[in-house]
């Protein structure tokens, strides 16, 4: 086990070809739930992608040539070294990013553990394609694509991060990687971990800073032949504008407005759960957050009811408390957008069934990014804060009459991520999960995730998937080989 202090102490540098990499500008990473300064960061330029991507180059040829099977036993020591340190790196996560350390402990921290370690069993037992023609054999082999760029937001700055570098490292290619500079704590300590588990230098390269430089400078060079981008809509078009015309292998997973639909004949009790978890799960800061919550109308007064009286009973306060259930948002600019949306629903015509405020939570916090668990009901369907992406700790309740109102209403934004639908009708479920146009649907739960799926939206969620054999595929190049015999 590493201790936090240790982790940290690279925290503020770059990471290339297995050691930190000072810069001459630094920004500035605070605690969201303080505003205290934890740490300087460096602000990666043009030239600081330009040398990791020359040491990721330089160690590509030794760790594409490694069999599957040693791949698979580094990336199970990087799992062992997440494990020994989830104390740690929980806090970490949650100092830097203003989630609760409880859920950094139940499932950030074990989550990038499982990536690994899932990831390390899928390349050792991949099963690739072999066909016998009548005088000629085709078999199928998969080799690295080259140095991958994996550009990563800070709602789940290790949790996504591990998602992306596992698979990329298991297929065999090298990486040069930017966390989002609002919570880049964890990735500076996994740097760390990789090294002690024996990752080459060079295999895994770190640049900190901003988006229109590190990022654009990763998304723009010649040389980074993939780029899996986590991240919101807007910057997911300049992504793939950059790097379509260079023909990179590219995969975006970006904003969501997920509905919840809940239908007359499901388990209130369940539903209402499934539901308050959905919405304020990492404060509302998950793109799969069910931010809309449809209700058929002859339960929805005794679901409101229920689903107000739950929400007042969260918990909200310092995010080391292990008590705590609504920690601070990433950023004062983002809680002050998020408090946008709620003024514009007020205008709107909204009624504010909780929430609504900066809540006053004593010493300590006062400079903290915290906003309150809001409520949000007598909105159309079409309005702004049903159909924009807020990502805070904001839902709408819609009342529907129909089946057919509520697909239709479930359908009606730009996003097509995810959907959760309550029901104990089998019929029903499988009818609805046909017609709603998103990547992924939940009945009767919520994020329940299967690291052997596939995972992505449609429409201006994203192009591409990952997970599985669909992260196997996308992070290798693919050669069919005919003998003729």
């Amino acid at each position: 086990m590493t201790s936090q202090t240790s982790l940290m102490q690279s925290a503020a540098f770059n990471w290339i070809n297995g050691e930190p990499a000072p810069t001459q500008e630094h920004l500035e990473c605070r605690n969201p739930a303080t505003g205290r300064l934890i740490t300087p960061l460096a602000r990666g330029q043009a030239s600081d992608v330009d040398a990791a991507v020359r040491a990721a180059q330089a160690a590509g040829p030794a760790w594409g040539a490694r069999s599957f099977e040693e791949r698979a036993d580094i990336l199970d020591r990087i799992a062992d070294g997440i494990e020994a340190n989830l104390d740690v790196l929980a806090a970490i996560e949650s100092q830097d990013q203003g989630k609760p350390v409880s859920l950094a402990k139940r499932i950030d921290i074990p989550r990038a553990v499982a990536n690994f370690r899932f990831f390390a069993g899928a390349v050792r037992h991949q099963e690739l394609p072999s066909h016998r023609m009548a005088d000629a054999l085709n078999f199928t082999t998969r080799s690295p694509v080259g140095v991958c760029g994996l550009i990563t937001p800070w709602n789940l700055p290790l949790y996504l991060l591990t998602w992306k570098l596992a698979p990329a490292l298991a297929m065999g290619n090298t990486v040069v990687a930017k966390p989002s500079e609002l919570s880049p704590l964890s990735a500076a300590a996994l740097a760390v971990i990789c090294k002690q588990a024996g990752l080459p230098d060079g295999v895994f390269n770190l640049v900190h800073g901003l988006g229109p430089e590190a990022g654009q400078a990763i998304v723009g060079h010649p040389d980074i032949k993939l780029i899996s981008f986590t991240g919101g809509t807007a910057t997911g078009v300049h992504v793939a504008g950059t790097a379509a015309p260079m023909f990179k292998k590219l995969s975006l997973e970006l904003g969501g407005k997920n509905a919840t639909l809940v239908f007359a004949d499901a388990d209130l009790d369940k539903a209402v759960d499934g539901a308050v978890r959905a919405a304020f799960t990492n404060q509302g800061e998950i793109c799969l957050c069910g931010s809309r919550v449809l209700v058929e109308r002859s339960i929805y007064p005794e679901f409101e009811r229920r689903f107000v009286e739950q929400v007042k009973a969260l918990k909200m306060g310092d995010p080391a408390d292990p008590n705590t259930d609504v920690g601070a948002l990433n950023s004062l600019p983002h809680r002050d957008k998020v408090a946008g949306y709620v003024d514009l629903a007020r205008e709107e015509g909204a009624q504010i069934l909780c929430g609504g405020e900066v809540p006053e939570l004593g010493p300590g916090l006062e400079g903290g990014a915290f906003y309150a668990p809001t409520v949000l009901a007598g909105l159309s369907t079409s309005s702004r804060c049903a159909t924009e992406e807020i990502f805070g700790p904001v839902v709408t309740l819609h009342p529907f009459e129909t089946e057919e109102e509520a697909v239709e209403a479930a359908n009606g934004t730009r996003y097509g991520l995810s959907a959760s639908l309550w029901t104990t009708d089998l019929n029903r479920a499988h009818r609805v999960s046909a017609q709603l146009q998103v990547g992924m649907v939940w009945v009767n739960t919520w994020l329940k995730r299967d690291l052997r799926t596939p995972f992505g939206g449609t429409k201006d969620s994203g192009v591409g998937r990952e997970g599985g054999r669909w992260s196997l595929e996308f992070y290798s190049e693919s050669k069919n080989i005919c003998i003729q015999l």
